[in-house]
């Protein structure tokens, strides 16, 4: 086996903190999406041995067994810890010198060698065999924009020579994790696959900010109808439409339009609310004869 490296994988040194791991794997991450790497067989392979590396070195305990025997480590965690014995040179029944090994025999023909390291017989009689354990759960990231997580959508993923695709619902949130069961890791003894948990990551919109199912927006309007009351133009996420400025308008004042929010993830005919906060444009260029007319307003205001 060759020995892998997850710290040099990831960029990090080996005292690296918990959060510059984390950094380090989500820049890499992005980078060898297969979003922007279309079809790249190498950026798949790398994105597996990324994944592989934050798995162990954001486990305390993983990675403390990893820093001690390097590729080894899975070997001595499933030895039960005990001295760190490494039973795979003997799988097959041959010692590194040739001669044949009988498990039973390594220990008087107790069973107790399999008991020593799994914690429970091995062997006929009544006994049972070691429990068979299950593989890791492995990690990934979804990146979606803010009006996919409003309409729905889907990704594909590639893992291990498959086609997955993981359809997201409508009103997804940003850090939600999905699982897909049993598309983890394979188990090393024959127990069921570990599972595949998706962290869903939104991008910022340039106009919305999301709270919840609402969703808040600024809207300039212009002095006129603020002061006059008028129409405006709101582009939401549903399509475009046209509400009422009330006559007088502050600025800064907030307008609610309900059920032009987010759709209720679980629930899409259910939405939140849209919260629309008016900013009053002031006019940049006056002529003569605007300015006389601010000015004559402004003697009727003071009399």
């Amino acid at each position: 086996m060759n020995y892998k490296d997850y710290y040099k994988i990831l960029g990090v040194g080996k005292n690296a903190t918990l959060e510059e791991i984390k950094k380090a794997y989500h820049r890499l991450a992005k980078a060898y999406h297969p979003d922007k790497n279309p079809g790249d067989r190498s950026a798949e392979e790398k994105l597996k041995e990324i994944n592989e590396a934050k798995e162990v070195l954001t486990d305390p305990e993983k990675r403390k067994l990893y820093d001690q025997f390097g590729n080894d480590w899975k070997h001595y965690k499933q030895g039960g810890g005990q001295g760190g014995f490494d039973w795979s040179k003997y799988a097959g029944g041959r010692s590194g010198g040739g001669q044949t090994f009988n498990f039973e025999d390594l220990l008087g023909g107790s069973g107790d060698f399999f008991e020593m390291l799994f914690g429970q017989p091995f062997g006929g009689g009544g006994r049972r065999r070691a429990a068979h354990s299950r593989g890791h759960d492995l990690t990934a990231e979804a990146n979606i924009s803010l009006d996919e997580a409003y309409h729905g959508t889907s990704r594909q993923i590639s893992l291990s020579g498959q086609t997955l695709k993981l359809n997201l619902r409508p009103g997804i949130r940003d850090g939600q994790k999905l699982k897909m069961s049993g598309k983890g890791s394979p188990s090393m003894n024959g127990g069921p696959a570990g599972d595949l948990v998706i962290t869903v990551r939104i991008a910022a919109h340039p106009r919305f900010e999301r709270r919840g199912d609402d969703l808040y927006l600024d809207l300039p309007v212009d002095l006129y109808t603020a002061v006059l009351g008028g129409k405006a133009e709101v582009h939401t996420l549903q399509g475009t439409i046209m509400i009422d400025i009330p006559k007088g308008c502050e600025n800064g004042k907030q307008l609610k339009l309900k059920g032009q929010g987010m759709p209720v993830y679980g629930h899409p005919q259910r939405h939140g609310d849209l919260y629309v906060k008016v900013n009053v444009q002031l006019p940049k260029r006056l002529s003569a004869e605007e300015e006389a007319l601010f000015r004559k307003l402004k003697e009727l205001q003071e009399r």
